[in-house]
């Protein structure tokens, strides 16, 4: 199926590790031009070059996101250097544990410019180009802001948000005729995931009883079937779509408990 997301230009927070590679990988194969942004230009440098290595087109820029001067820097570099932006897909975020017990303002506030404000930053700084190009937004968001996961107010604040602005951007975007979806991902096997298995007691154990726990398949989602799903929401495929979060997440989230396999 040919998307037509041939020359689109898209940006991607959290573009070099996890699902924001995948997504920006499959874009290039789509003949798409990803930009990748994140916080370390060398692993963004990285996964441009095997963009190229394998026949696509990207860019790389280097942003600290809680920065909001750096959030509208790289929206004006991209558009300085590629000459448009039509798409958008906020996905940089990091699930940092601040509690209500142990958590205290400042990390609580921390976790909302880590994981929430630049979401609507990145996309305030481009809504006129995506407006423009009649483009499309994805948000990449987490089951914690409907099932929580405990000791972790920050994120599951911030992932409530994403979901609160996926349906009020799409609302306000409808006479402009850009569509703005979620995605939302339960247990996904990135980077970031690996390292906090590796933290627990008995990880191996862990993650075979989280496995379980997935009513499809037993196994976890992977970043490659974000990404798919990510790129059908930007493209025309899906042009009468919009307001929707979806749960690409074997059933994690809504399925029976009691498919639960012990």
């Amino acid at each position: 199926m040919d998307l037509q997301l041939k020359d689109k230009v898209v940006l991607v927070s959290g573009g070099a590790k996890g699902i924001g590679r995948a997504i920006c990988t499959r874009l290039a194969q789509e003949g798409a031009i990803p930009v990748i942004i994140g916080r370390k230009q060398a692993d963004n440098k990285k996964v441009e070059q095997e963009i190229i290595d394998n026949g696509g087109k990207a860019i790389c820029l280097e942003a600290e996101l809680t920065d909001p001067d750096a959030c509208q820097r790289v929206v004006k570099e991209a558009i300085d250097q590629l000459g448009k932006v039509d798409c958008l897909v906020n996905n940089a975020g990091f699930n940092d544990g601040v509690g209500l017990i142990d958590g205290d303002y400042k990390g609580f506030m921390e976790s909302l410019h880590r994981n929430l404000v630049h979401y609507y930053l990145l996309a305030h700084y481009a809504i006129a180009e995506i407006i423009k190009n009649k483009g499309s937004i994805v948000n990449i968001t987490s089951k914690t802001a409907e099932t929580g996961q405990g000791n972790n107010s920050g994120y599951a604040a911030a992932n409530g948000g994403r979901n609160a602005m996926t349906r009020e951007w799409a609302v306000e975007l409808l006479p402009h005729h850009v569509r703005v979806n979620g995605i939302v991902v339960a247990e996904c096997s990135t980077p970031q995931y690996d390292r906090w298995i590796e933290t627990l007691p008995n990880p191996k154990e862990m993650l075979d009883k989280i496995t379980s726990r997935i009513p499809l398949e037993n196994r976890m989602t992977t970043p490659e079937e974000i990404a798919d799903t990510a790129l059908f929401l930007l493209s025309e495929r899906s042009s009468h779509t919009t307001g929707q979060l979806v749960y690409v997440d074997g059933g994690y989230v809504h399925l029976d408990r009691a498919l639960i396999r012990e």
